[in-house]
């Protein structure tokens, strides 16, 4: 898959600015899944500007850990999320649930080796869009893992 367009980049920002802002809305509940993966908000340190950035992820749970996958839809070019959390592993997440939105404090870490072959087969299992994206890019799609630095509410 060739890089997508600059109009079609601005496209996905400005819907994506749109989720984040229904999103805190409505406490997590819209957009609550994205192609029916759960959605949480994660807000990174950008690279270049050290503003933060906030963007909607799908994710699925590893116990009390976080499991999101690069994948940018399939296309070449690595999300700008992970490569702000290559930089900086600290970010934040809002996670929506019954009683609102959950703000934790995380750090990014790579799953590597058996580790990631066991994430990879969890996600894609519950979520098979992830197989169809890896078929569409050249690019090994990193599965990040965002252990909780905070106390998780009970």
């Amino acid at each position: 898959m060739a890089r997508r367009s600059r109009l079609y980049n601005r496209i996905i920002r400005y819907v994506c600015d749109r989720q984040v802002r229904s999103y805190r809305r409505t406490g997590g509940r819209r957009p609550a899944t994205m192609r029916g993966i759960p959605v949480l908000l994660l807000t990174t340190r950008g690279r270049r500007t050290g503003l933060p950035r906030t963007r909607p992820v799908g994710y699925g749970r590893d116990g009390r850990r976080f499991v999101v996958v690069a994948s940018n839809g399939g296309d070449d070019a690595t999300p700008a999320w992970w490569l702000n959390l290559r930089d900086d592993p600290v970010a934040d997440i809002e996670v929506g649930g019954d009683d609102g939105l959950t703000v934790l404090r995380v750090r990014a870490v790579e799953a590597t080796g058996e580790e990631y072959d066991r994430l990879w087969r969890a996600m894609s299992r519950r979520h098979p869009v992830y197989e169809k994206y890896k078929e569409m890019t050249r690019r090994r799609i990193p599965v990040v893992v965002l252990e909780p630095l905070d106390a998780l509410p009970t």
